[in-house]
C-alpha cells in the first residue's frame, strides 16, 4: 500500500463521517482496511475492517456486510486469533449462503478451511474445503477450485492420508489446466508427486513431478523450479533412477534462488548417490527417446552455464564424447545440442559455442574432423540465419582460441 493510497483513503473517511455518509465511510474503511491487510500492517487493517463491518450492518447493506465479516477474518487470522476467525468466517459463510452469493462463500469457505486447519479441527477443515471447491467451480472459478483441491489434498498428506488425497491432487491438476493456471498446474502436480510417493508408487510420481517442473520455468520461477526439482530427484532416487537423480539434484543445487531446504534434500541425495553427471547425462540420452533429448541437454546445459568454465567445458566435452560413440544418431544428437545453444541469451550462447570448440580441439584428428562434419551437417538442418549466427560463432571462437576456422 502506498503512502499516496493510504492518504487519499483516510481524507475520504474524514470526508465522509459515519453519521452523515455510513455507505460511503464504510466503503472507504473496507477498501482502507484491504489494503492494509495485503500490506501487512494487521492491527490497523483490524480497525478498519471491523468499524465497515459495524456500519454496514447497521444500515443493512446485508451483502457488504458480509464481505467486510470474510476480510476481517482473514485478519483475525493474520493476528493470531483463529478462534475469533472462525467465528467471523462461519458468520460469513452463513450469510452469504443466504444471500446468494456463491463466489463469495466459496472464497469464505476457503479461508475458514485454512483456520480450522491451524486450530486443528481437520474434518472441520476438509468440509470447508469441499464446500469451497464445489462452490467455486459451480461459478465458474475453476482455478481458485484448484487451490481448494489442492490444499485439502496436501492437509491430508499432511495427516498421513495420501490414499484419500491422491483423487483431490488429481482434480486439482485438472481443474488448472481448465484455468490455463500454469503456477497452479505446478503446485497441485508437486504435491499430487508427493502423496504418489507416499503412496508407494514413485513411478508415477515420477510423472506427476516432471510435470510441475515443467510448470514452474527456471527463469520466470527459480524458487518453485527448485522446490520440484528436488522433488523430482527424490521420486528418481525411490524409482531406482540413479543417473536421472543425480542429475536432478546436480540441478537443483546450481540454482541461486533455491530455499535452503530445498538445497539440503537435494545436497542428501547427492551425498548419498555418488557417480558422474558426464556418464549420467549419456545414460540418460541412451535410455530417453530422441524427442526428450533437447530437454535433458538444455537442463545440464543451463546448469553448467552456472559453473567455472573449465566445468563448463567438461559437461560439453562429454557431450561431444557421447556424439562420436553414438555413429547411427550423433547427427541428432549434436542437433540437440545445438537447439538448446541457439535457444541461450548471447553471454550464454558464447560460452558454450567457446566450449563446444575447446571440446573439439586437442583430439585426434579423425575425431575432430567428425566432429567437424557431424555439427556441419547438424547445423545445415536449421533455418539459413540461425545456421550462418552458429557457423560465425563457432569459427570467431575458434579464432580466438588459434585454432583452424573449419566450422561450416
Amino acid at each position: 500500500m502506498t503512502t499516496t493510497e493510504r492518504s487519499s483513503l483516510t481524507a475520504r473517511i474524514a470526508q465522509y463521517p459515519a453519521d452523515r455518509y455510513p455507505a460511503q465511510h464504510a466503503t472507504s474503511q473496507f477498501h482502507l482496511g484491504s489494503l492494509l491487510l495485503q500490506s501487512g500492517d494487521t492491527a490497523p487493517a483490524l480497525t478498519a475492517l471491523t468499524v465497515a463491518r459495524e456500519v454496514f450492518g447497521r444500515i443493512g447493506m446485508r451483502v457488504e456486510h458480509a464481505k467486510s465479516a470474510v476480510m476481517l477474518g482473514v485478519a483475525l487470522r493474520a493476528a493470531g486469533r483463529p478462534a475469533d476467525a472462525q467465528q467471523t468466517l462461519s458468520t460469513a459463510v452463513t450469510e452469504l449462503a443466504a444471500l446468494d452469493q456463491p463466489a463469495e462463500q466459496a472464497a469464505a469457505a476457503y479461508d475458514l478451511a485454512l483456520v480450522c486447519q491451524d486450530l486443528g479441527r481437520l474434518p472441520e477443515a476438509y468440509d470447508a474445503w469441499s464446500a469451497a471447491r464445489e462452490l467455486f467451480a459451480g461459478a465458474g472459478y475453476p482455478g481458485q477450485a484448484a487451490a481448494a483441491a489442492r490444499d485439502h489434498g496436501a492437509c491430508l498428506l499432511t495427516a498421513g492420508e495420501p490414499e484419500t488425497a491422491a483423487p483431490l491432487l488429481e482434480q486439482a491438476v485438472r481443474l488448472a489446466e481448465a484455468a490455463g493456471d500454469l503456477p497452479g498446474v505446478g503446485a497441485a502436480a508437486n504435491v499430487l508427486g508427493l502423496v504418489r510417493l507416499a503412496c508407494g508408487d514413485a513411478a508415477s510420481a515420477v510423472d506427476a513431478l516432471r510435470a510441475a517442473v515443467g510448470a514452474f520455468p527456471r527463469t520466470a520461477r527459480p524458487a518453485e523450479h527448485a522446490m520440484t526439482k528436488a522433488n523430482l530427484a527424490l521420486a528418481y532416487a525411490e524409482a531406482g533412477l540413479a543417473a536421472r537423480a543425480r542429475l536432478a539434484a546436480a540441478q537443483t543445487l546450481a540454482v541461486p534462488q533455491a530455499d535452503p531446504a530445498v538445497r539440503a534434500q537435494a545436497q542428501g541425495i547427492w551425498d548419498a548417490m555418488p557417480g558422474s553427471l558426464v556418464e549420467d547425462l549419456q545414460s540418460v540420452l541412451d535410455d530417453s527417446p530422441q524427442e526428450h533429448w533437447v530437454g535433458a541437454l538444455r537442463e545440464e546445459v543451463v546448469r553448467a552455464c552456472e559453473l567455472a568454465p573449465g566445468q563448463l567445458d567438461e559437461v560439453v566435452r562429454g557431450v561431444l564424447d557421447g556424439v562420436l560413440r553414438r555413429p547411427g544418431d550423433a547427427y541428432d544428437v549434436a542437433e540437440s545440442l545445438l537447439h538448446v545453444v541457439v535457444e541461450l541469451p548471447p553471454r550464454e550462447y558464447t560460452r558454450v559455442v567457446t566450449a563446444v570448440v575447446a571440446a573439439t580441439a586437442g583430439r585426434p584428428a579423425p575425431e575432430t574432423a567428425r566432429l567437424h562434419a557431424v555439427f556441419g551437417s547438424a547445423m545445415a538442418r536449421f533455418a539459413m540465419p540461425q545456421w550462418q549466427r552458429l557457423a560465425v560463432a563457432l569459427n570467431e571462437a575458434a579464432g580466438h582460441a588459434g585454432q583452424p576456422q573449419e566450422w561450416r
